[in-house]
């Protein structure tokens, strides 16, 4: 499987454009950014081709979401504010050219109902996966623990699940983050057996801790036998926090579980 670096959170000894290229000397052959907003798509394009280096993924604009606040996607009041981040996030694929967007459904609110908050975020994906199909772009949506970001919409593949048949759009995925499923408890092996085909993208850290395998409890090897399994053709992108520096860290990627 391809290894993918998730430049938001690793590299981060250097600035971020400087990034891409540290990952591809450190081995990786591809590279993620959560929110690469602040570089224009024109410059990181450049770094990109430089280092031929693909940009596996990137997030659409979230609004307030990692401040704190209810974010954009599932709140029915901010519909016009998530076209104004659709539009964006269009404006900068088509430089920066990612293959994939992730659009993280946000938070719900205290008193919100969640089945109108829910039907929103399906409203939205659905809007959004119909404009990247233009561009041959596939759009995920992921789930995402509770610990880590309480009251947040999506936590559990079922969900996921129900959010994708709501929304039925061929290229919108599931993007599973194993650390997110153990972190809550559940078991990595039973999401990727329920979500199956439905996988569009793997994200992982092991738990607890979110630092790098070997540094908690997961099995990624069974977790990799079990995305074979599942039919996942993908790669597995890396995003944790290092326990130290980065690349003191990198050891996980001599592990049978990310052989090439």
């Amino acid at each position: 499987m391809q290894l993918i670096a998730n430049l938001s959170l690793l590299f981060t000894e250097v600035p971020l454009l400087e990034r891409v290229e540290a990952a591809r000397k450190a081995g990786f052959d591809a590279v993620e950014i959560q929110f690469p907003y602040e570089l224009s798509p024109l410059e990181l394009h450049k770094a990109l081709q430089d280092a031929r280096m693909p940009l596996t993924l990137i997030n659409l604009p979230a609004g307030d979401l990692m401040a704190g606040g209810a974010g954009l996607a599932c709140q029915p009041d901010r519909r016009r504010e998530f076209a104004e981040a659709l539009d964006s996030a269009l404006d900068y694929a088509l430089i920066a050219k990612p293959q994939q967007v992730n659009v993280l459904a946000g938070r719900l609110l205290d008193g919100q109902n969640a089945e109108k908050a829910f039907m929103t975020l399906a409203g939205n994906l659905r809007e959004t996966a119909r404009a990247f199909s233009r561009l041959r772009m596939q759009v995920q949506v992921e789930a995402i623990n509770p610990l880590d970001m309480p009251s947040f919409l999506i936590t559990s593949p079922q969900q996921q699940l129900a959010l994708l048949r709501e929304v039925s759009q061929p290229n919108c995925k599931a993007q599973l983050d194993v650390y997110h499923m153990a972190r809550q408890g559940i078991d990595p092996l039973q999401a990727i057996a329920l979500l199956g085909e439905a996988i569009g993208h793997v994200q992982f850290a092991d738990t607890p801790g979110r630092h790098e395998p070997g540094t908690g409890t997961l099995d990624f090897l069974a977790i990799r036998q079990a995305l074979q399994h599942s039919g996942y053709l993908g790669g597995w992108a890396a995003e944790y926090h290092p326990a130290s520096s980065t690349c003191a860290g990198l050891g996980w990627m001599q592990m049978p579980a990310f052989a090439r």
